[in-house]
Parts: structure tokens; sequence; C-alpha cells
């Protein structure tokens, strides 16, 4: 698998290490305690493209957010972003 890092061009994924879905948004501070549970502990696991973040270890050490196909690992896109 290849990943075109915006500040590398494209690598293969060994360079790269991946902490998972790209976090949903926050809930505000005095959301209810269903909001807070739900966005701790409750994720989806979709078949098809799905948005992850990713570091460039072995390169720029940038994160990455990118756009993958979980049915064939393809890579859609990929963009700069903080974890």
């Amino acid at each position: 698998m290849r990943i075109p890092c915006p500040f590398c061009g494209p690598r293969d994924s060994a360079e790269f290490s991946t902490v998972g879905s790209a976090p949903p948004p926050r809930p505000a501070a005095d959301a209810p305690f269903e909001d807070w549970h739900d966005y701790l502990h409750l994720r989806d696991n979709p078949a098809g493209l799905h948005e992850e973040l990713w570091q460039h270890v072995q390169g720029c050490r940038q994160w990455l957010r990118v756009m993958r196909d979980t049915r064939t690992h393809a890579v859609e896109s990929a963009q700069a972003c903080r974890p």
C-alpha cells in the first residue's frame, strides 16, 4: 500500500504508523453523559471509504488524515493535519 504524503510524495505504508480512525467531533464540556459515552466508546466499523490518522514516522514526521477504502486498502487521499 502506498500513501501519498503531501510533503514527501508517495511512500510505502511501512514508513507510517496509524492510530486508527479519525476521532469524531468532541462533545462540549457540559454535554450529557450519553454524548461523552458515545464519543469515548462507540465507533463505526465501515466497509468502504474511511478516514484514518497516520504519522509519517520514517519521513517528515507529519500527521496525515488518510481516506482509505477498508475493503481494498486503496488510498483515496492524504492531507496534512494535527491529531
